[in-house]
């Protein structure tokens, strides 16, 4: 499930200098969405991009997709994603809800046909409005529930019931509330709206965001069956725009099922400075594994890829490349058992500033000997493209 971040910046939250700041903060934070007033939405726009969702209240909002359908001779065209009923109307109580929701006017605008994206937002304030969420959900495809104090159980009781049919999006004020939204009934909400002016919290909110997305990999060591020079082959450094910790590193190997830990070099050394940037990741045929679990060889990596970064405890994140840089270079070819008794390889370069993580702790490839244990993580799959496949593929 892929999780995103709302952040709530209509008028309800001050003046437009009090709005501006929190989609600054957003913008800034890298959440997915900002809620607004469709007067605001064109200077959403000017200030970055962003999906925006407007409030529909009196007036009607333009899609993105009906700006070619606008005369050119009208006032300019509204653009935003996606039109949010229920501000102003019944979702937030302005107006009663009908005792048959078939005279919805919330509802009779949800139903409106039209090539675009539509939400409900609703304050739960009882049953009844546990409900009026439940048929809306039916229609939209964004569903803004937002309780009063906030409350596991009318979450529980949505997700519960709404499915698949839309993106149930939880009002929060914290990234600790939205920590929660996401792991309610170890389903959790798709989405969370943030409401806060805090740019820290709306920061702390895209990190819960990007760790309930994230894997979490079992490793295991393997032993060293043996290590020789190789000659010399084309070698690839993966320079990524983000820094990486003493213990992260990335998974690459000659066979995709069998994909060594090798550290990023963000040790010093008496010959080069730590390039805490930089993982020394073997040669251009190899494997590197990405952040939806998959893989891509060396060679086809570019600037701009994403690439999976992890942890000797296994936790993950995404990096970008920011370079990849191809040289010839003198290679060992290291053989590896794995806990199953499978064999796998790979190739490093011949230098004693690529380390792997063995069990005594960081080891320089040129230290490493037959019956020496190093990281690695295991899976007992084929790859296609990039992509497990239930086959039979021989590596070797």
């Amino acid at each position: 499930m892929t999780r995103t971040v709302w952040v709530k910046a209509d008028d309800a939250v001050g003046d437009w200098d009090d709005r501006r700041a929190r989609i600054t903060a957003a913008l800034e934070a890298g959440a997915d969405w900002v809620l607004v007033d469709e007067d605001d939405v064109e200077r959403v726009r000017e200030l970055g991009d962003i999906n925006v969702a407007a409030f529909r209240t009196d007036g009607d909002v333009t899609l993105v997709d009906d700006i070619d359908d606008a005369e050119s001779d009208d006032e300019p065209p509204t653009q935003a994603d996606a039109i949010i009923v229920g501000k102003e109307g019944e979702g937030d109580a302005t107006i009663d809800l009908p005792e048959d929701f078939s005279g919805s006017a919330d509802l009779s605008t949800l139903r409106r046909d039209g090539d675009f994206e539509r939400g409900a937002y609703v304050r739960i304030l009882s049953k009844e409005y546990e409900h009026f969420a439940e048929t809306a959900a039916e229609e939209a495809d964004h569903t803004i529930v937002v309780g009063e104090d906030w409350t596991i159980i009318p979450l529980e009781n949505l997700i519960a019931r709404i499915g698949e049919e839309t993106d149930l999006v939880a009002g929060v004020t914290s990234a600790e509330e939205a920590k929660t939204a996401f792991e309610t009934l170890e389903i959790g909400s798709d989405a969370v709206l943030l409401d806060s002016d805090d740019p820290d919290e709306i920061r702390k909110t895209v990190e819960v965001r990007d760790e309930a997305a994230r894997e979490s990999l079992d490793l295991e060591y393997a032993e060293v069956l043996d290590v020789e020079r190789a000659g010399s082959a084309d070698r690839v450094c993966v320079d990524t725009g983000n820094l990486l910790e003493h213990d992260e590193g990335m998974l690459v190997g000659s066979m995709s099922r069998g994909l060594v830990f090798v550290h990023a070099e963000t040790a010093e050394s008496p010959y080069v400075a730590s390039r805490p940037f930089r993982v020394n990741a073997g040669a251009v045929h190899a494997y590197i594994r990405t952040p939806d679990g998959g893989t891509k060889y060396l060679a086809g990596l570019q600037s701009g890829d994403e690439v999976q970064v992890v942890d000797t405890d296994g936790n993950t994140r995404e990096a970008i490349v920011g370079r990849v840089k191809i040289e010839q270079r003198p290679m060992f070819r290291v053989a590896l058992e794995t806990e199953s008794g499978d064999r796998v390889e790979t190739l490093l370069q011949n230098a004693e500033t690529i380390k792997v993580a063995a069990k005594e702790g960081r080891k320089a490839v040129t230290d490493l000997e037959a019956g020496d244990e190093i990281m690695l993580y295991y899976e007992d799959t084929a790859r296609h493209f990039g992509e497990a496949v239930d086959e039979s593929i021989i590596e070797k």
